[in-house]
């Protein structure tokens, strides 16, 4: 009886940590359908990648969720059994409404979908129309995001002017949508403290960059990862890879910047809640992408140790680890880079 009662403690335990262990939400984020012109590449899948895309995500089994049950997942109201997916679709782009939304709207896939609102004020030919961001508002299956009036950089703008923006766009979602959502998309995935305490003040509690990574609970809810999808890196087998990906057990990092400018390059500390001995991590400091030295503090602790400066725009660095089942942890990150 001692050795039932001692075995059922531990296969308790077992599975209770098993069912709290954070499963992690992949997020994609699309812009151009089918755009196929060598300048767009780095923007644009092409329809039979889509479609491949959206097969493979179906065959995991994973299961789609929509804004509101993402909502619930980050804010502690709602577990997840098993890893799942949300869609973004950022800028609007009449190709995405062309050759994406059917497809979305015929599996009854829920997704976000950030809206720029100055090209879409103006009826620019390249990007929906108010009417039909209706339409897929009114569909039930979308939710609409803030991501600004002018699409600009803003990590190159003064506060003032970024506040400005972001609240002509607030008056366009009232006025074409009746609402304005509380997440939001940084362009181009750059930001900084200062811009991202602007946004909370206006209302947004959920933003998104674009570095890659598997979110948990764990990551920066004003800054959080998503894979981007291009011609380039949406191709098929690096898709099946990013669906074998899993979060990191975080503790914590440090520093929290987003930005560099006069200090570059700056070593992250990664605190972890397990044995990460077998990571490796890359980055594109100097602007290749190279293998980043890592420094072992302990089993659990690591510094990533850059060499040379990132160059300007946008600094990366991803980590992968490994693990049980061919799957792999993943963590990502992204700085804009001034100078």
């Amino acid at each position: 009886m001692t050795k039932f009662l001692a075995f059922f403690a531990i296969f308790f335990c077992l599975t209770f940590e098993a069912l709290a262990q954070d499963k992690g939400v992949l997020s994609f984020m699309y812009h151009r359908i089918n755009e196929n012109k060598p300048s767009l590449v780095s923007t644009n899948v092409k329809l039979e990648m889509f479609q491949e895309h959206i097969k493979l995500l179906e065959d995991s089994k994973y299961g789609f969720i929509s804004a509101q049950q993402f909502k619930d997942y980050v804010s502690g109201k709602t577990k997840f059994q098993n890893i799942k997916i949300l869609l973004t679709i950022d800028d609007s782009f009449k190709s995405f409404y062309d050759n994406g939304w059917p497809i979305l709207k015929q599996k009854k896939i829920p997704f976000i979908l950030f809206v720029n609102t100055r090209e879409v004020n103006i009826n620019h030919p390249n990007y929906m129309t108010w009417e039909q961001i209706r339409e897929l508002k009114r569909s039930g299956l979308v939710t609409i995001g803030g991501h600004s009036f002018s699409h600009e950089y803003f990590v190159n703008m003064s506060i003032e002017e970024i506040d400005e923006d972001i609240k002509k766009s607030q008056i366009d979602y009232q006025r074409e949508i009746g609402e304005i959502s509380d997440i939001f998309s940084h362009p181009f995935g750059e930001t900084n403290t200062e811009i991202i305490s602007l946004l909370k003040k206006r209302g947004y509690k959920i933003m998104f960059g674009q570095h890659s990574g598997v979110i948990s609970l764990k990551e920066n809810i004003n800054y959080l990862p998503r894979f981007s999808m291009n011609e380039n890196y949406g191709k098929i087998q690096r898709f099946k890879r990013i669906l074998r990906s899993r979060p990191f057990d975080l503790k914590d990092y440090q520093p929290k910047i987003t930005m560099l400018k006069d200090e570059n390059p700056i070593n992250i500390k990664l605190f972890f809640n397990e044995n990460v001995k077998g990571i490796n991590c890359f980055d594109n400091s100097g602007g290749e992408w190279k293998n980043t030295e890592i420094s072992f503090v302990n089993n659990n602790d690591i510094e990533l140790l850059f060499k040379v400066p990132f160059k300007k725009r946008r600094g990366r660095v991803n980590c992968t680890l490994p693990i049980k089942n061919k799957l792999i942890k993943w963590w990502g990150y992204q700085y804009s880079v001034l100078k």
